[in-house]
């Protein structure tokens, strides 16, 4: 549609100024031309995007799909996984894919590269469970060797599954068609299932250490606690319940004492919310305790 000049709406003219020198004129010639093309565009996307919703249930399933996604975003980056790729497959790299999908799905000998795979995965994070503290300190005490002797540093991770790996290849029956690649998937997954068994340890330990801490030293927490309440009372702030200061303050003496290297900020707060949680029962349970010896009838 013309303008009262002459000029069509969303030409690249009217983000320009006439009679001025441009310093970078195909940059921004250009720049006026996109900015030209959203304004032209804006009714046709807005009709676009009621025409999409006007279909209830197909638009439910984009959101469902889209929420999926994000679900699979966060769990790949709290696994420590890197994030979904996509990319735009030419003809060409769909045939190569296919011929390789044939090839991999024909081959006789899959059921027994799987099955050395799996064996193999498998035994790799459990010999890593059950010995992976003793690696780790053979491997801590080889670089430090090393490192007295002169010679090059060596990342303590790499000796650590080098070793797992030389030990679960040596027992198993057959592994003469594991590839470079397969060992390395095996070892991602491990360190993945590692980290999240360490992660959930550390989780675990804090939150009884913080409950045990605060159940210890309850009364002097309390009494913290209540002259915390009167100075946010003085300064206009609301108080905050005894039991979550009790824990906060818990908290922050043991927080040094155990390790928390793998638990992130989310996981301190669901931390914090299960200690305040077992603390408050506990002493709902201690002073039901004293009520019912208080109220007990008397014998004879």
């Amino acid at each position: 549609m013309a303008g009262d000049e002459g000029v069509v709406s969303g030409s690249a003219r009217l983000a320009l100024v006439d009679g001025v020198t441009l310093l970078r004129p195909d940059e921004q010639v250009f720049e006026a031309m996109l900015e030209g093309w959203v304004e032209r565009n804006k009714e046709r996307r807005a009709e676009l995007q009621r025409n999409r919703r006007s279909d209830a249930e197909m638009y439910q399933s984009e959101l469902e799909a889209n929420a999926g996604a994000r679900r699979l975003k966060r769990s790949l980056s709290r696994a420590g996984l890197p994030p979904k790729r996509i990319h735009v497959a030419t003809a060409a790299e769909r045939r190569a894919n296919a011929r390789e999908a044939d090839a991999y799905f024909n081959d006789p000998m899959r059921p027994e590269h799987l099955r050395q795979f799996t064996v193999f995965a498998e035994s790799l994070t459990e010999h890593m469970r059950k010995n992976g503290v003793r690696i780790r300190d053979f491997a801590e005490a080889y670089v430090e060797t090393r490192a007295r002797m002169g010679l090059p540093p060596i990342p303590v991770e790499i000796i650590v599954y080098a070793r797992a790996v030389e030990f679960v290849t040596e027992r198993m029956r057959r592994v003469d068609l594991l590839t470079g690649r397969d060992v390395a998937a095996a070892v991602r997954a491990t360190k993945a299932m590692v980290r999240r068994d360490e992660r959930q340890q550390q989780f675990e330990r804090l939150i009884r250490t913080v409950v045990t801490h605060a159940h210890r030293n309850r009364s002097r927490f309390r009494v913290d606690a209540e002259m915390g309440n009167q100075a946010r009372t003085h300064r206009g702030k609301p108080r905050v319940p005894v039991e979550s200061l009790v824990v906060q303050l818990a908290m922050q003496e043991v927080i040094g004492r155990v390790p928390t290297n793998r638990l992130t900020i989310d996981n301190a707060r669901s931390v914090a919310r299960v200690a305040k949680q077992r603390v408050a029962m506990s002493c709902q349970a201690r002073a039901d305790a004293v009520d019912e010896r208080i109220h007990r009838p008397s014998v004879g």
